[in-house]
């Protein structure tokens, strides 16, 4: 039985968060939340999140209660670019650069171990 769950416009750069998505990418729920929790990076906590709820489907789902959340796996954490949000910086001599505040639209799935 598989479950997924999506978070929608985080404030956080794809390119970031992709980093957090590969350590956990094909591991067992029990290990991937070990990970994410002694993670020092600031999109852990965002995944953690969203993982958690991506767990909380899966029982949810199950009529039985015979899911153990610690035995589901992930199998598959995508990170996609959301919309940017662009924001000026003024500079030298009347100047100004633009910032790029990038957004990301991140999807896990997980599966029970049955």
């Amino acid at each position: 039985m598989k479950a997924t769950a999506t978070s929608r416009y985080v404030r956080m750069a794809p390119r970031k968060a992709r980093l957090v998505a590969d350590m956990i990418r094909g591991r067992k729920a029990g290990d991937a939340q070990g990970i994410l929790t002694l993670s020092p990076r600031k999109a852990a906590h965002d995944v953690e999140k969203l993982m958690r709820s991506a767990l909380a489907n899966l029982m949810n789902k199950d009529d039985s209660g015979s899911v153990d959340i610690n035995e589901a796996k992930v199998i598959e954490i995508r990170v996609d670019e959301g919309p940017t949000l662009k924001r000026w910086r003024p500079r030298a001599m009347g100047r100004a650069t633009r910032i790029n505040k990038r957004t990301s639209h991140m999807t896990i799935t997980v599966e029970s171990a049955e």
